[in-house]
């Protein structure tokens, strides 16, 4: 399962509308999303990402099990969605469902809407037809290899900052925000982010790092900081001289990405005098598709061995 993105620039107001739970925005915050989807070209490159990673998880799935997995994708808040992947397995006659969210940390406003979705989709596809059992995987911050992965990835941007400048590389860590009332009732969405970010540290070997957090929604409540463009504000005329963008709660090149970090934190870089980098997104890198089969593969294990051993398991 994934967030889902609008196809065109045409598809913005229902899109955003649904974000905001049914509240249209108004005609200037509509304005600035279009702004943004026109930085970056029109339109975001989630849908095929996530397609992508989608084929290469199946593909990874075939390869270390064969004919076990039968492979749906269904998004929050597009075509298809959830319902339609949960009616799609059911169509294929499939009775056990691990459903897997794309990205990494939980929280309740995002893996626990996801899981909600799925378990009334799978409750309405029984009620016509066989029972479906979903078991949700409900997080995987700490899949073994993720932090390899991402430390690869740290590493190599850091190479590319100026090395001709004195002073340090500082590493900054981050995931979209969410209210901080969700924290203080004891999500673990924010340390489930600080404990990725301090193992692909660890993995990478650097020292200095910190944790910080983008995208917060533009409502009046009070969302969880600090945010990455005050950090890197924060940074300028410090021993830094360079600072690395490791966004670890994203897994796809999409708005929060390409436009959030490459075009705003870049500008508050430079309008602190700072070098800097982003690291490449996961996207559908082979190993990282595994990665994913492999989550799901211990999931479908653990779950119910006598099922593993007699029928065939489903991936959402």
């Amino acid at each position: 399962m994934s967030h889902g993105t609008p196809r065109t620039l045409a598809e913005l107001p229902a899109f955003y509308t649904e974000i905001r739970r049914g509240r249209p925005p108004t005609p200037e915050l509509l304005a600035d999303l279009e702004r943004r989807y026109a930085a970056i070209g029109g339109a975001s490159p989630l849908t095929q990402r996530t397609e992508a990673q989608v084929a290469g998880i199946a593909k990874a799935l075939e390869s270390l099990v064969p004919e076990r997995f039968v492979v749906a994708s269904g998004a929050r808040f597009c075509s298809p969605r959830i319902e339609d992947a949960m009616s799609e397995l059911a169509r294929a006659g499939t009775r056990r469902v691990i459903g897997i969210v794309l990205t990494p940390q939980s929280s309740v406003a995002s893996v626990g809407e996801y899981a909600r979705r799925a378990r009334d989709a799978a409750g309405a596809a029984s009620a016509e037809g066989e029972p479906i059992d979903l078991e949700m995987v409900e997080h995987w911050h700490a899949a073994p290899g993720l932090d390899r992965i991402l430390a690869r990835r740290v590493l190599d941007s850091v190479s590319r900052i100026d090395p001709g400048r004195d002073g340090t590389v500082e590493v900054l860590f981050t995931a979209h925000s969410v209210p901080s009332r969700l924290i203080e009732q004891g999500d673990p969405y924010a340390d489930q982010v600080t404990e990725t970010a301090q193992a692909v540290a660890n993995a990478a070997g650097i020292d200095r790092w910190r944790v910080a957090w983008q995208s917060a929604g533009r409502t009046d409540e009070t969302w969880l900081g600090p945010d990455v463009l005050e950090v890197i504000a924060s940074l300028g005329g410090s021993d830094v001289s360079g600072v690395v963008v490791c966004p670890v709660g994203f897994v796809s090149d999409h708005l929060e990405v390409l436009y959030d970090l490459d075009i705003e934190a870049a500008r508050a870089a430079e309008q602190a005098d700072l070098d800097f980098a982003r690291t490449a997104s996961l996207n559908d890198d082979p190993e990282f598709c595994e990665l994913i089969a492999r989550v799901v593969i211990d999931a479908a294990r653990s779950g119910a061995s006598s099922a593993w051993d007699s029928e065939s398991e489903s991936a959402s």
